[in-house]
Order: C-alpha cells, then sequence, then structure tokens
C-alpha cells in the first residue's frame, strides 16, 4: 500500500460528470496524476473540457503555483478500465443507481492490483452493500464529495462494516492533503449530510408546495436566520433535482415516510425542471 500521508501517486475516476470532473481536479491540485474514464470518446473529450476549466480557474484564482500546463500534463482521460491498472486509489462516481454503481464497481476493481484502494462517491447508497459485491472488501470505503468540489471543504469519509482501519486512515489523510475536512461516519441511509440536507430541502420543498412562502424567502430565511451559505432549495437546484429526488425515494424506502418526496419534486423533474444544468428548477439558472 501507499503512504498515508500524503495522496496516492496516481488515482483513478471512473465518470467525468461535474463531481468526476471535481475529484479529478482536487486530486490534480494536491498533487496526483488522475486517470478520468468515461463511456466513449465523446464523453471522455467533455471530462477532459471540464478538468481543464476547472484548473484553468484555479490557476487564475490563484489557489495553486502550479500551471495549467504542470496540471494538464497530470491529467489522461481514456475510455478502457484497463487504464486504472497501475492506479493506488480509483473513485467511482458514475450516477446514483445501485445496480450501475455495483456493475462499475466490479469491472474496476478486476483491473486493479490487489493492495490498490477503490471507493465510492455515492451520496446516499450503502456503502457496505456495494462492498458486498466485490473480492476485496476491506479495501473499499465511501468517498462523498460535495458539489462544486473546488469550492467545498467537507468529504464525508464513510466506513462500512469491511473497511479496513488501514483505509479509513489512509482516507482521512487524503482528505486533509486535499485541503478538505473529512467527517468520518459509519454506512447509514443518507449518511450524515444527505440525511440532515435531504431532510431540511424537502421541508422546504413542501412549504413552497403549501403556499407558505416563496422559495427565495424560505431560502433567505435559512440563510439569514440560521447562517446557511446557501439556502435548501438552491442548494437543491445545484445538486438537480433529479438527484435530489433519487436520494430522497431511496431514504424513504429504508428510513420511512418522512423522507416521501413531495409531488413538487417529482413535478419538477417529469418538466425536466432539473436545476441549475438545465437552467430551471425552484429558480431561473438563464444566466
Amino acid at each position: 500500500m501507499e503512504t498515508v500521508d500524503t495522496v496516492p501517486s496516481k488515482v483513478g475516476v471512473l465518470g467525468g460528470g461535474r463531481m468526476g470532473a471535481g475529484i479529478a481536479h482536487a486530486f490534480l491540485t494536491a498533487g496526483a496524476e488522475v486517470v478520468v474514464v468515461e463511456r466513449d470518446d465523446d464523453a471522455a473529450e467533455g471530462a477532459r473540457r471540464r478538468v481543464t476549466d476547472a484548473l484553468l480557474k484555479s490557476v487564475q484564482r490563484g489557489t495553486t503555483t502550479e500551471t495549467i500546463e504542470a496540471l494538464t500534463q497530470r491529467l489522461s482521460v481514456s475510455v478502457n478500465y484497463n487504464s486504472f491498472g497501475s492506479c493506488g486509489l480509483v473513485v467511482e462516481a458514475v450516477p446514483e443507481d445501485f445496480e450501475l454503481k455495483s456493475t462499475a464497481l466490479k469491472a474496476v476493481e478486476a483491473q486493479l492490483p490487489p493492495n490498490a484502494w477503490l471507493a465510492t462517491n455515492t451520496s446516499s447508497l450503502s456503502v457496505g452493500k456495494l462492498a458486498e459485491q466485490l473480492e476485496r472488501p476491506a479495501n473499499f470505503c465511501g468517498l462523498h464529495f460535495f458539489n462544486p468540489v473546488p469550492a467545498s471543504l467537507l468529504v464525508e469519509v464513510v466506513l462500512a462494516e469491511e473497511t479496513s482501519e488501514e483505509l479509513a486512515a489512509a482516507a482521512r489523510s487524503w482528505v486533509q492533503s486535499l485541503g478538505k475536512t473529512a467527517v468520518v461516519v459509519n454506512d447509514a441511509p443518507g449518511f450524515a449530510s444527505s440525511r440532515l440536507g435531504v431532510a431540511i430541502a424537502l421541508e422546504a420543498m413542501r412549504m413552497v408546495e403549501e403556499g407558505v412562502a416563496s422559495a427565495d424567502d424560505i431560502d433567505a430565511a435559512m440563510v439569514l436566520g440560521y447562517k446557511h451559505p446557501v439556502g435548501p432549495l438552491k442548494t437543491t437546484d445545484i445538486v438537480g433535482l433529479d438527484v435530489r429526488l433519487g436520494i430522497a425515494e431511496y431514504l424513504h424506502s429504508t428510513l420511512g415516510e418522512r423522507f416521501a418526496p413531495p409531488q413538487i419534486l417529482r413535478d419538477k423533474v417529469a418538466k425536466g425542471e432539473l436545476g441549475r444544468k438545465s437552467g430551471k428548477g425552484f429558480f431561473s439558472w438563464d444566466s
């Protein structure tokens, strides 16, 4: 195993969407070589563009002392799982679907050396149940990054029963090396952050649905009254209403009626109002 006082020298990221690109950015700016694997050439090129754009912003803002050339030189993109063969750690960041993640994780594990680490970026699914699908569950944990990854200071380290103590210590160290804070939680539906964040967001949606107050005023109450940096409805727009719906449905099935998705959420997703990525959610994102 690699030493735990720094990030692994080569890190893989499966999935180069918004979250995957952000995770790749985090490890690149921490000094790692990163390979991003996507499903096809078009998706891979899109992933390269997203990571490069994020790196360029870091250079322009002075949050890294490296040049964009030096950073991108350590980035590669691929459509082949065997590109993970020399990675010390691979983080899976595919959509929030158990079967999809399980299939992807098994395919990644098959390419890794026995001493490599594997992590999932799931925001709510059971890390323990995903671990049951793997040959080396002791080498597996959750690394739940938050959107947008470059600006977020938090990573949830989610430990399944099978997760080794060595990996638990290594994961905390990696998060520190990324300039973020690790919150360690045991595997449970929604962990800590999603469970609390979704509970607040669902109640805010019900308040809009019932005409208690506008989305603007509900968010302002939480920002000004409780010092939240962003209100629960704007956060939902940033995360994606479809993502929030998927998490809520999972928590509803595991934790009961208090997580039942409001009809307003289902209706907006059905209409394609997914938040920032579609231009409209609880707010307009036309600009």
